[in-house]
């Protein structure tokens, strides 16, 4: 996206640079009277770069030159990865500040991210968490960095991990095939592997992903997600071969909506949309009551549902490269832009 540290580019009347702490600024060259204040955050997912959110970041720059300026995050690139989540969170938080010291302009933050990115987001807030400065105002809520906190935007990321029946549709769900991937993803994926099929619980913790539904410690989680305006989590309800449809959507096998075709022209891939409400988490155990479900991911989902979310189905099915759903839902590649659609329904409901 950018050439050498520091360099400018510009095409088509945007520019894009290096940041000195890595990552990659893309904002307007276009006159305006002012900078805008309101920077966007796209972190790429696992074995990823910049160039991933690249579609998007022009995107979003063309359609809103004034009001934002985007930081795809450069920090976990490649096989830095496999780091795990929790370090991946780290870096990215470094990186998040760098950026905010640089442009005090800033006044909004939100997120964008891809698959693993989402977990590394969802860290990362929790680094960057402010508590509210009234105490007196019970419904204030706290900012990120001290930057008001808008949009926090997941598509196709395994919020529930990647250990449960058929949340990794490649393994066909069988479950001992299952059971063996929990064993040995490590040797692929490292630390990272470990934390996607929960894998990772040590003296007495329980594991990372578990952790990440609620305040654990000085990492304020759930407080930090609550911060934001709105909680966006878009879903491939088929076709991806890497994340399945329950734990990017964050619902229960019976919560699985029904769907047939798109539910509007101009984003023909887009099935199925709905809000779901904060939920107490004694509604959320009656919910569950009846259904047969992995304790653990239940915890998960009753952890997660504390705070708002609109659910986003997708589906490319009648797409050539419907095996590539996983990269297609972001525009990962120039050649593979049916995902075009969902990018534009994300700048159409971006909150300013």
């Amino acid at each position: 996206m950018a050439g050498a540290s520091g360099s400018v580019e510009e095409e088509g009347g945007l520019r894009a640079e290096e940041s000195p702490s890595g990552g990659v600024d893309v904002w307007s060259d276009a006159v305006s009277s002012h900078a805008p204040e309101h920077l966007l955050v796209m972190v790429h997912g696992i074995l990823g770069s910049t160039n991933d959110w690249q579609y998007a970041a022009n995107e979003f720059v063309k359609q809103l030159p004034d009001d934002v300026i985007v930081h795809c995050s450069e920090k976990n690139m490649n096989t830095l990865t496999l780091d795990g989540v929790d370090v991946m969170g780290e870096r990215l938080a470094d990186e998040v500040l760098d950026v905010i010291s640089r442009k005090p302009e800033l006044t909004k933050i939100s997120f964008l991210a891809h698959s693993v990115g989402g977990l590394v987001a969802r860290y990362a807030i929790a680094k960057l968490y402010r508590h509210p400065n009234s105490t007196f105002d019970s419904k204030a809520e706290g900012t990120i960095c001290g930057l008001e906190a808008v949009n926090f935007i997941t598509v196709a990321t395994p919020h529930l991990g990647s250990r449960g029946n058929k949340q990794v549709p490649l393994l066909f769900g069988f479950i001992t095939i299952e059971k063996v991937a929990s064993r040995v993803i490590h040797w692929i994926f490292r630390r990272t592997g470990r934390h996607l099929f929960l894998t990772d619980s040590a003296e007495g913790e329980p594991p990372l992903l578990q952790r990440m539904v609620e305040d654990y410690g000085n990492l304020y989680f759930i407080s930090a997600l609550r911060a934001f305006k709105r909680r966006v989590a878009y879903a491939n309800a088929g076709c991806d071969h890497i994340v399945g449809w329950r734990t990017s959507s964050i619902r229960r096998n019976t919560e699985l909506p029904k769907w047939e075709e798109s539910v509007c022209e101009k984003y023909p891939h887009i099935v199925h949309e709905e809000y779901s409400e904060e939920i107490s988490d004694e509604k959320c155990q009656d919910l569950a009551a009846d259904c047969d479900f992995d304790l653990l991911e239940e915890k998960m989902v009753t952890g997660l549902r504390r705070v708002s979310w609109e659910k986003v189905d997708v589906s490319f099915h009648t797409s050539m490269r419907s095996f590539a759903a996983h990269s297609i839902i972001q525009v990962k590649y120039a050649f593979m832009n049916e995902g075009a659609d969902v990018i534009q329904h994300i700048i159409d409901h971006f909150q300013l």
